[in-house]
């Protein structure tokens, strides 16, 4: 059985060049999935070879937890999936119920003031907050010309906090480790090397 399955998996690994998962179903079977769903228990057997594919890479964004909300936030809003995404596993590791110690509330993180400026009237609802950020970050996005870098350093430490420095990454500590840290997800998603231009 076990000849078979290694099979599989290999027949699978040369047919789409993706991370392959298994797990057991609840009547003990095999399942083999290219996508890892979330509250499921998966093994990966083979991992994706990590090279520039050009634009998104689909099957890591549908793969995303809240992946609906996100492509209709981005298409709603004219902003990348792929930023949304990675803002969202920055900001609150796909929580819908994240609280911060400053306030910042849900997936995106938005404190309380801004929630009501973007229109959520429930920040804990995943689909409002994520429409929510995905137009606070637009407005990022247009404050900052399409700067992706300087768009995201400002959902992070505010608009005010990178004007006043000249149009540069602050220096707090925390923004100066959130940007990579975005950023780096934000390239994976595209299919980009870590150091590819924006």
């Amino acid at each position: 059985m076990r000849g078979m399955i290694l099979g599989l998996i290999g027949l699978v690994a040369t047919a789409a060049q993706a991370d392959v998962y298994i797990s057991i179903d609840a009547k003990g079977g095999y399942v083999l999935s290219n996508v890892h769903r979330p509250g499921r228990q998966y093994e990966r057997v083979i991992s994706e070879v990590s090279v520039a594919v050009g634009p998104v890479n689909a099957q890591l964004i549908t793969g995303r937890p809240y992946a609906d909300e996100v492509a209709l936030a981005a298409r709603l809003h004219g902003v990348p999936p792929a930023l949304l995404h990675a803002l969202i596993k920055a900001e609150s590791g796909y929580n819908p119920k994240a609280r911060s110690p400053k306030g910042a509330i849900g997936l995106m993180q938005l404190m309380p003031g801004t929630a009501k400026e973007m229109g959520v009237k429930d920040a804990l609802d995943p689909s409002a907050n994520v429409q929510g950020g995905a137009r606070y970050l637009k407005r990022m996005l247009k404050l900052f010309d399409n700067d992706i870098t300087l768009a995201v350093a400002a959902y992070n430490a505010g608009p005010d906090a990178v004007r006043s420095r000249g149009g540069v990454v602050p220096p707090f500590a925390e923004t100066r480790r959130y940007v990579p840290t975005v950023l780096r997800d934000y390239r994976k998603l595209q299919g980009l090397a870590d150091d590819s231009p924006l």
